[in-house]
């Protein structure tokens, strides 16, 4: 599926592009979400450097994780849910640095701050994935490492590996029927797609 024109595209149809790797309906959704995900997170960590940098990042993992993208029902919504919880995680690092805590504390203590029982949600969640993913096979969890960390295609993680292009899509796809069925036990469908993404 290609898309031509970004104009009359909805996101559903962007997403389901996405999905099948289709990189110019990621371009035409990241131009139409970049600058709203940008402010959004630049009132939360009061840095323009450190918002684009989380911007960024924010999308590499939804390339990254594209073959997920279909299963998201509100993209706008979705992608600021990430990245509330990559703010959490910044203003949670940030605080270990002396020269910065007063500054975060003075912000913390603004009203509509996060309370500080909601800078640990990102963490946890992060740890009921990484208990998943090393609940895996070590070829398994090496094929989805390569795949979800570095960024690798199956043609490259095949090449590196001695493996054929299908075998790894089949450990992938198997890896992923795995983690989803460990999580499920501990979260919802969205947080199941935000570990997926904050990883």
């Amino acid at each position: 599926m290609l898309v031509a024109s970004g104009t009359f595209q909805t996101d559903s149809t962007l997403l389901s592009a996405i999905a099948l790797g289709d990189e110019a309906a990621f371009t035409i959704l990241f131009e139409r979400y970049r600058d709203k995900l940008f402010y959004y997170l630049l009132k939360h960590v009061k840095s323009p450097e450190v918002a684009e940098e989380i911007v960024t990042d924010i999308f590499m993992k939804l390339w990254t994780g594209r073959a997920l993208a279909e299963q998201i029902k509100d993209i706008g919504a979705f992608l600021h849910k990430v990245g509330y919880y990559k703010a959490l995680d910044f203003l949670r690092i940030t605080a270990r640095h002396a020269r910065l805590r007063q500054v975060y504390m003075d912000y913390m203590s603004l009203p509509g701050a996060p309370r500080a029982d909601e800078l640990v949600i990102s963490t946890e969640l992060k740890a009921l994935l990484y208990r998943a993913i090393n609940g895996l096979s070590p070829q398994r969890r090496m094929i989805y490492q390569l795949s979800r960390q570095e960024g690798l295609t199956h043609e490259q993680i095949a090449a590196l590996l001695g493996l054929s292009p299908s075998t790894i899509n089949n450990a992938l796809v198997a890896a992923n029927r795995s983690i989803e069925k460990s999580l499920r036990a501990y979260a919802g469908q969205t947080d199941i797609l935000l570990l997926y993404f904050l990883f």
